[in-house]
């Protein structure tokens, strides 16, 4: 196809998801959304699975039809939205199109120091750290890095985008919060996750050196971020759709206090409770305190730090993972905060097409525990569905007739 007739395909493409957009349906899943994170009580609980590295199957690179990059991108969103339409979950479809603020890097590679991963040879093998903090002096190389608004490369993304579908779903300049709270995933990119873990026993001042200073890094860029007032609501989407966040600011530039903020313990997972509190919590709290409402959770095994997790003030969800009690995150949460509740991607995709009642049974068994609790039902990090084209279909249409079941 030439530019012009990708361009038109694009735009169809475009005028399909706008007409979803507009539906009282994808109204009410909004709205399903909004009250489940707004503590009150939803028509029921929302359902929401998302491919990751599903997408390959879903949607192969050789099934797209633009050649030109630009209009490649789009397409691919455009179509990943229409095929979530169609699983049929709680996905919020976005009545337009979001154009990310692109920020110049000072020092380009942020830390002062490469970052590197020793990469597998076999598509989807698994990657291994390559820390640049090899030695204690290296530590004296870290540097705080400063972002600058690059406003032209932004406004010539923005004229691209209005060019081509500004007229079906209105561009609007976007800027999230640009951090990561967790804190120690940058720690681990920097020193290697295992040497990371030996310093905690063996050198407790170096984790401590470095995770002061991934957090002063990351408070001086949220100072960075506020002073160009381009922060943007991040309520928006699964998960995290939501009533507006504080009090909103007179001069209209929203501060980190309008913004959800999302942190795990993902990397210190097989750490005990007392050794987190000590080199993840206590450098996170300074962080997520800085924002309105925040999410705590991703895989990782919250059991035994529970109680550590709500004394973070502003918390709003708890991430239930598939390795977490359910049953320990129901009797200390309660009401008083909404449950997000992970499934295991692997049971659901390599299960059988016979064995689909194991993970019906899973599911009603969960719901009917979860009654009375505002609660998400969601299903993360899927890596392949295994050979079941059907199967998100299929999780999904039961997910829902047994959320409708204890609504």
């Amino acid at each position: 196809m030439t530019y012009i007739e990708e361009r038109d395909y694009v735009r169809e493409l475009a005028i399909k998801v706008a007409e979803l957009a507009s539906t009282p349906e994808n109204e009410s899943v909004k709205k399903r959304w909004r009250d489940v994170n707004a503590l009150r009580k939803p028509d029921r609980a929302p359902v929401w699975c998302c491919p990751v590295g599903c997408w390959n199957e879903l949607l192969p690179d050789d099934s797209l039809q633009c050649s030109d990059p630009f209009l490649r991108g789009i397409e691919r969103e455009l179509r990943q939205i229409l095929i979530k339409h169609d699983i049929g979950d709680d996905t919020p479809i976005q009545d337009f199109w979001p154009v990310p603020a692109l920020f110049d890097v000072d020092p380009p590679n942020v830390w002062g120091v490469e970052i590197k991963r020793h990469t597998p040879e076999v598509a989807g093998g698994a990657w291994a750290y390559d820390p640049p903090l090899k030695s204690e002096e290296d530590f004296d190389r870290l540097t705080i890095p400063t972002y600058t608004y690059n406003q032209a490369r932004t406004e010539e993304a923005l004229a691209r985008a209005h060019d081509a579908i500004g007229d079906i779903l209105p561009v609007r300049l976007t800027c999230g919060p640009n951090v990561n709270p967790t804190l120690e995933t940058q720690a681990a990119e920097l020193r290697g996750l295992e040497q990371l873990l030996l310093d905690m026993a063996e050198k407790p001042d170096l984790v401590h050196r470095l995770m002061s200073h991934v957090r002063d890094a990351t408070l001086a860029v949220m100072d960075q971020m506020e002073a160009t007032g381009l922060l943007t609501f991040n309520g928006i989407g699964p998960m995290y759709e939501s009533d507006p966040i504080g009090t909103a600011p007179e001069n209209g530039r929203l501060t980190y206090a309008n913004l959800w903020g999302h942190a795990n313990n993902q990397e210190f997972d097989r750490i005990s409770p007392r050794m987190w509190e000590e080199f993840a919590l206590s450098y996170q709290l300074p962080v997520l305190t800085r924002f309105g409402l925040v999410s705590y959770g991703c895989c990782d095994d919250l059991t035994d730090k529970i109680d550590g997790v709500l004394t973070i003030p502003n918390l709003r969800i708890f991430v239930c993972s598939a390795w977490t009690n359910l049953d320990r995150v129901i009797e200390k949460c309660g009401t008083n905060y909404t449950i997000m509740w992970r499934q295991k991607a692997s049971d659901v995709v390599f299960a059988r097409d016979c064995e689909l009642d194991r993970i019906r049974h899973h599911l009603e068994e969960g719901m009917r525990k979860l009654q009375g609790c505002c609660y998400q039902v969601v299903l993360r990090e899927l890596q392949t569905l295994a050979g079941h084209a059907d199967r998100l279909h299929q999780w999904t249409r039961i997910a829902v007739e047994i959320a409708e079941k204890y609504a």
